[in-house]
């Protein structure tokens, strides 16, 4: 009885739809968070006549006969839209307005990126992230900074103890990519290149479509709890039917075993 495998694969996708809403929910309060999105596709479908099929001499079937084998997912999307800005008025926040990613460098070397602008500096005063993560290019703040200032193309100037005059230390550049939602999720807000990313290509904030830096600014989740609340609750529903699919094809074989009583 192939509802019992098809209702069992319907089960295993609401699964992973309520799994990668459960993450979602769970990420609502994580900086720069972005949302994901399970998407699926039918399986193969077992033909019992084609459509086309004579059904007489001048006569041919409109419609064929195919029953459908159940569902699998095909992808799980990263959402990159934008989330909410809220105002820190700490001068080492950054938020992206747009698309963009700043670059950090690994302990090994490696490069990384992310959208979390919340930033410190370390005992060298180099700007770094929670991790203590570098961001590429290297910014070291000198340590008699009284004020930073961080424009909206990347440019930051600091104005030293006894100094009047504001004097420009680094460039915060932007990373783009054909492909964002191809870029590896290696947790900790961090992403990771791909084939299917693209090449990174690095540029001024605001220039060839980047967006621009606010100072001051985080980046909160683009995670809307309403929706996922309500994608929670049609998943559960799904799961439910499916389950009731198994249920009536059991009830069907047991009624086929008591015939013979």
């Amino acid at each position: 009885m192939q509802s019992l495998y098809t209702g069992s694969t319907g089960m295993l996708g609401m699964q992973t739809q309520i799994d990668t809403t459960a993450n979602n929910i769970a990420n609502v309060n994580t900086i720069a968070f972005k949302k994901s999105r399970a998407e699926f596709a039918d399986l193969m479908y077992r033909v019992m006549q084609y459509a086309g099929t004579s059904t007489s001499d001048v006569t041919k079937s409109p419609t064929g006969i195919e029953v459908g084998l159940g569902v699998r997912p095909t992808a799980i999307n990263k959402i990159f839209s934008e989330g909410t800005l809220k105002q820190t008025d700490n001068q080492l926040d950054v938020a992206i307005t747009g698309s963009g990613f700043f670059k950090l460098e690994l302990p090994d070397g490696s490069e990384v990126y992310s959208r979390n602008g919340a930033f410190k500096v370390d005992q060298d005063g180099t700007m770094v992230n929670a991790d203590g993560y570098k961001i590429i290019p290297e910014v070291v703040i000198p340590e008699d900074a009284t004020n930073i200032t961080i424009g909206t193309d990347g440019t930051i100037t600091v104005v030293q103890a006894g100094q009047t005059e504001a004097t420009q230390i680094g460039q915060i550049l932007l990373t783009s990519f054909i492909n964002p939602a191809g870029l590896h999720s290696m947790g900790d807000n961090l992403y990771v290149e791909t084939d299917s990313s693209g090449q990174p290509v690095d540029d001024t904030p605001g220039v060839n479509g980047l967006g621009i830096l606010r100072q001051g600014f985080v980046e909160l989740s683009n995670v809307q709890l309403v929706v996922e609340l309500t994608d929670l609750i049609t998943g559960q529903r799904a799961y439910d039917a499916n389950s009731k699919v198994i249920t009536t094809s059991d009830e069907m074989l047991q009624t086929t075993n008591a015939l013979k009583s």
